[in-house]
């Protein structure tokens, strides 16, 4: 199958039947396909303004961009979130098909090409920049939230409320958030790789848009993924700054104030952009596997020094009962709860669906810059599965820590009042085991560390966006990216901190949401149509196979036949046969003639 991808047109036609039969690698990346010399005019300004204009309306009229960052989180999660819900249900469906499907072997890049990273440290880059932030900020914070304040019309005993906790987490960080990175990362991967296109979000919509993805079209999808992946990235790095500060403040370091996160803010995107300078395989590389390497360690010291016997227990049964009641969970938008369940949602499941969203051009691009060479069914698994299985394990640990110690000891986390410090819930649970003061240290670290992946990694993604697919742009921009995502994350901040967050990644995910919905419908089409010009090259082979064995047959049989009649045996035979034939006609008997020589007749 893989060999004979390649001889397939680049616009998915069949190969001419009369035409060599000879497999061809796919194409080599195109270089710019005539937008490059103008990206910087038609979307890296563009965008760059749209930003700059949030952040200063938001530094001028802060107030005023709160309370309408609240009006628009409340209306558009009521009015959207059942789009979403849905949306995102689609997405899984579509992300399990093509790994399982008959288009699993289609090679993501040259039929010869091997993957440019290992798998550990594809994995640990796609994690890092995927995820790793958000789950170090919600891994403690969610669950205990969802024990304490479920959703609207859920009851029970603590067992009862502690297993949904951790299903709900579950569904918001597990296979429907992956599945949302899966849709723009392969229609990517293949448009770059397999077609030799720019890096650019345009062009994996050129199977349903055609040449359109080259002009004003184009330029307006670009501009709306640049957007959205600042936002979204900001958004994580608020979250990062967030802890940052609270973690601080728990060790008694510093006060956590509006004005130590905009230090801290303006810190870390200073590491950050050294770290985007040296570009991909090295500042990125060597951060994301050390992050990695620290949140596996910090993972196993929860789980061996906490209740180690619960925790796995707990990760065990919580798959089951995850699995049990993932349907019902997928499609649940809480539409008889009224006001209540509308705001429950728009702070939790209609909230991650559109910070996934928000998230899925900058991790989608960024995945396909790493997965050049892997097979569909390859990339599918490794960005749905296996994350996936780390997150559930990451929850059980660190959420079950939390509620172990919520329901069975006497030093519980929350208190009476009901109040979840989402900020300080992780320092809460590390900061009472054993030396624990190295561990919030660590953690700390952590939260820097995973906020300088996202920083960076987002700088060269939308870099490389705005600069019409250049997989290599300069310095300056590189740096211009960085900063001024950091300015979107203060801005947020300021704007209404936690709740400004969470709008912002609603907000952003809408428009986006129509772009992936184009994006599984150009992938499906651009595979339907390799697939069928894999299926008629293949018969073109096995008819040609077939005539050449026939053929052989027949020559072969007339090789032997010819021998016997048309040979030297045959010269000799054939005279003999006719005086017989002739002897017995004038009444000679054969043995007459047995001993005359051959004659001419």
């Amino acid at each position: 199958m893989q060999d004979a991808q390649g001889t397939a047109g680049e616009d998915g036609s069949a190969p001419d039947p009369h035409a060599d039969v000879t497999p061809a690698p796919a194409p080599a990346p195109a270089q710019d396909e005539g937008l490059t010399p103008n990206a910087r005019r038609r979307i890296f300004w563009p965008a760059a303004a749209v930003i700059l204009l949030f952040v200063v309306v938001t530094l001028v009229f802060t107030d005023a961009v709160s309370d309408a960052m609240a009006t628009l989180q409340r209306d558009v999660s009521a009015w959207f979130g059942w789009y979403y819900i849905l949306l995102v249900a689609v997405f899984v469906v579509f992300a399990i098909w093509m790994g399982v499907s008959r288009y699993g072997d289609i090679v993501l890049g040259r039929d010869d090409d091997e993957p440019e990273f290992s798998a550990p440290v594809w994995f640990a880059m796609l994690f890092a920049t995927g995820m790793g932030i958000g789950l170090v900020y919600w891994g403690v914070a969610e669950p205990l939230s969802l024990y304490i304040h479920p959703e609207p019309g859920v009851e029970g005993s603590d067992a009862t409320l502690a297993k949904y906790a951790i299903a709900q987490s579950y569904l918001h960080w597990g296979i429907h958030a992956w599945a949302i990175y899966v849709v723009v990362g392969l229609a990517l991967t293949y448009a770059i790789h397999r077609k030799g296109r720019p890096v650019s979000i345009r062009w994996a919509l050129e199977p349903l848009l055609g040449d359109r993805v080259k002009g004003r079209t184009g330029d307006v999808i670009d501009i709306v993924a640049i957007v959205g992946t600042v936002f979204g990235v900001a958004t994580s790095l608020g979250f990062g700054v967030l802890q940052i500060g609270a973690g601080l403040d728990y060790t008694g370091v510093a006060h956590n104030s509006t004005g130590l996160q905009m230090v801290l803010i303006a810190f870390i995107t200073g590491i950050a952009t050294l770290s985007v300078a040296s570009g991909l395989g090295k500042g990125i590389k060597w951060l994301s596997n050390g992050n990695m390497g620290a949140a596996a360690i910090l993972m196993i010291v929860v789980l061996i020094l906490g209740p180690t016997l619960f925790l796995l227990q707990n990760f065990v049964q919580s798959i089951g009962y995850y699995l049990s009641n993932v349907l019902r969970l997928t499609f649940d938008t809480t539409a008889f709860q009224g006001e209540a369940g509308a705001q429950w949602q728009a702070s939790w499941t209609t909230f991650y669906w559109g910070w996934w969203i928000s998230w899925a051009p900058f991790v989608g691009v960024f995945i396909a810059r790493i997965s050049k060479g892997r097979t569909v069914r390859e990339f599918v698994a490794g960005t749905l599965l296996v994350p996936t299985v780390v997150t559930l394990l990451w929850f059980a640990v660190f959420g079950g820590s939390a509620l172990h110690r919520q329901i069975f000891s006497g030093d519980p986390i929350v208190g009476s009042d009901g109040v979840v410090d989402t900020d300080t819930a992780l320092f809460d649970v590390v900061g009472k085991l054993p030396a624990g003061s190295v561990w919030v240290g660590m953690a700390i670290l952590l939260v820097a560390t995973f906020f300088v992946t996202s920083s960076d990694s987002g700088s060269l993604v939308v870099d490389m966006l705005a600069s019409g697919g250049e997989p290599d742009p300069p310095l300056w921009s590189r740096v211009f990216w960085a900063i001024l995502q950091g300015l979107v994350a203060a801005a947020l901040l300021l704007a209404g901190g936690l709740s400004a967050l969470q709008t912002a990644a609603i907000l952003i995910a809408l428009p986006f949401s129509i772009i992936m919905i184009g994006m599984l419908v150009a992938t499906v089409r651009a595979f339907r149509d390799e697939h069928a010009a894999i299926v008629r090259l293949e018969r073109d082979l096995v008819r040609e196979r077939l005539a050449t064995h026939v053929t052989e047959r027949v020559a072969a049989q007339m090789d032997r036949r010819w021998n016997e009649y048309f040979g030297v045996g045959a010269a000799i035979a054939a005279p003999t046969r006719s005086r017989r034939v002739r002897g017995r006609a004038r009444g000679v008997k054969p043995s007459d003639t047995a001993g005359e020589p051959p004659s001419d007749g």
